[in-house]
């Protein structure tokens, strides 16, 4: 990979009384294949923020921001390497949120694991293949973050037993079994039951139909191993895979159960699907438990913090992506296709959108159609 960097710095284009505009830009051409080339272009801001009590006025320049995965776009071939790019990103977003005063919030980790198989949002899949890619991207994680010390003992939360029980059958190599105990959203939440005092909120909730179906295991099988680690005591972090989505949307409040019983340790939730949960994908009238849930956690502002984030973003001929590693601010980057010769095709990243909050999807759908429109 041959990559040119070429950075200016021109203030004088910059319009001092518009903090969204860019003084100048960062251009990265990578060389990835013979006939490819892709070409980044982000933009450097300046911030102005004024000292408490004095006229002092600083600038801060955004020029670092993380780029974008090479492999990712529709345009592309594929990268064989996205995993590992993906737990690098969230693992450099991990290390600066553990040194920050609100390390122990909750945290969340959106991306779109079809990737890993070469697929976008358009092709077909099944919510086992998502599981499953979830599941081992979790656990090859697993090392990474816990060689911080707030992070030593950690419980890998999966969705159900069945989940719990792949995951110690195909992963039980000393390095990933050592790195966390195994054990599922049922069994943490009961944990939690059983050993602190929350009154009558602090109950499991059964998914529908748990009943017939535990009365069922019981019957075949007695003697069946448990498929969760035994928990002993209560652990630095929570890392919850896939919770809801594709499950019982139960899971989702028994996962704000998890966190709220233990306000020293952080809970990282990976592909939960929260945007459905905030957006209003489940009504209210049908999922009353869960809009309570919803209203007083997840929808809650920075109750739940990002803290790695790619959705791909397409409408009317616009491609791009709302993408953030914490603690940048936000992005939005429009991609396309630059055809210079039938042998030679060039995927352009410009970061149309930064903002310290999180934009809207609809918002981050109007700036990649305001791109393609100039």
């Amino acid at each position: 990979v041959t990559q040119i960097k070429i950075a200016s710095f021109d203030f004088a284009t910059n319009n001092d009384d518009d903090d969204d505009d860019p003084c100048s830009y960062v251009i990265i051409i990578t060389n990835t294949t013979k006939s490819f080339l892709s070409f980044h272009k982000y933009p450097i801001y300046k911030k102005s923020t004024s000292s408490i009590g004095t006229s002092t006025t600083t600038t801060t320049l955004f020029a670092q921001l993380s780029s974008l995965p090479r492999g990712i776009s529709p345009f592309e071939s594929k990268s064989t390497t996205l995993p590992q790019e993906f737990r690098s990103a969230a693992t450099k977003a991990w290390n600066a949120a553990v040194s920050s005063a609100t390390s122990n919030s909750c945290w969340e980790i959106e991306f779109p694991p079809l990737l890993f198989q070469g697929k976008s949002q358009f092709d077909d899949f099944d919510n086992i293949s998502e599981l499953n890619l979830n599941r081992d991207w979790c656990i090859e994680w697993l090392p990474s973050i816990t060689k911080t010390a707030s992070s030593s003992n950690t419980w890998l939360v999966l969705p159900d037993a069945k989940e719990c029980e792949i995951a110690k059958e195909e992963w039980q190599g000393q390095r990933y079994r050592d790195a966390a105990k195994f054990t599922t959203i049922e069994e943490a939440t009961k944990y939690y039951c059983a050993n602190t005092s929350g009154g009558s909120s602090n109950t499991y909730t059964k998914p529908w139909g748990a009943t017939v179906s535990d009365g069922m295991k019981q019957l075949f099988a007695k003697d069946a191993v448990p498929a969760s680690d035994e928990l002993m005591e209560a652990p630095s972090l929570h890392l919850v895979c896939q919770p809801g989505n594709g499950g019982p949307v139960e899971d989702w409040i028994n996962v704000e159960q998890i966190h709220n019983n233990n306000n020293d340790c952080p809970t990282i939730i990976v592909n939960g699907a929260l945007d459905k949960v905030r957006d209003g994908y489940y009504p209210a009238v049908f999922f009353p438990a869960l809009a309570q849930t919803t209203n007083r956690f997840y929808a809650k502002p920075n109750q739940v913090q990002t803290l790695f984030y790619l959705r791909p973003l397409s409408d009317k001929g616009a491609y791009g992506w709302l993408f953030r590693v914490y603690p940048e601010p936000w992005q939005v980057i429009s991609q396309t296709v630059v055809e210079k010769n039938p042998d030679k095709k060039m995927v352009q990243d410009q970061v149309v959108y930064t903002s310290d909050e999180r934009p809207s999807f609809a918002t981050a759908l109007q700036k990649i159609q305001e791109a393609v429109a100039v």
